[in-house]
């Protein structure tokens, strides 16, 4: 039995199957927590509206930010790189994109409830990739960055 072969391959296998067990775990944990956060914050609104409604009495505007670094773990990094080679949808990154979505806009929606605000409008929706490596410039990571105007206007609350 050629114990080098083995070596070889598990060098291969063993990264692909810690990604795929830590790369699930930590995702679903991810999702459980995106899901409670946005219960919490369900009551503050947020519109991508530039303009607020005639008759609502504004107080108080603050620019509020939420940003999100998300990255994806190796095993869907290696699909991603078969997807690259053979084409189609590149599902593994649409879960990271839209767990990274949905960070950054509760991250700004916290920092808007922590300014005692009722609602933001004009929200903004940032996105770069962070960190690419290999000869195809395979995304490892991505931010997302929203933003939005926060007020006081007593009509939205709840």
């Amino acid at each position: 039995m050629d114990y080098e072969f083995l070596l070889n391959v598990g060098l291969i296998v063993v990264p692909l199957l810690l990604g795929f067990i830590f790369g699930q775990w930590n995702e679903k944990r991810h999702y459980k927590s995106i899901l409670r956060r946005e219960a919490e914050l369900r009551t503050l609104m947020a519109f991508s509206s530039r303009h607020i409604p005639k008759g609502i009495e504004v107080s108080d505007p603050h620019l509020v930010i939420g940003s999100a670094v998300i990255s994806v773990d190796y095993f869907k990094t290696f699909l991603a790189s078969l997807r690259g080679i053979f084409g189609g949808t590149m599902s593994s990154y649409e879960t990271l994109l839209e767990r990274s979505r949905r960070e950054a806009i509760l991250r700004m929606k916290q920092s808007a409830r922590d300014l005692g605000a009722d609602v933001v409008f004009n929200v903004r929706l940032e996105t770069c990739p962070v960190f690419a490596s290999g000869g195809q410039n395979t995304t490892r990571s991505i931010e997302v960055m929203a933003y939005g105007t926060a007020i006081k206007a007593p009509v939205f609350r709840g």
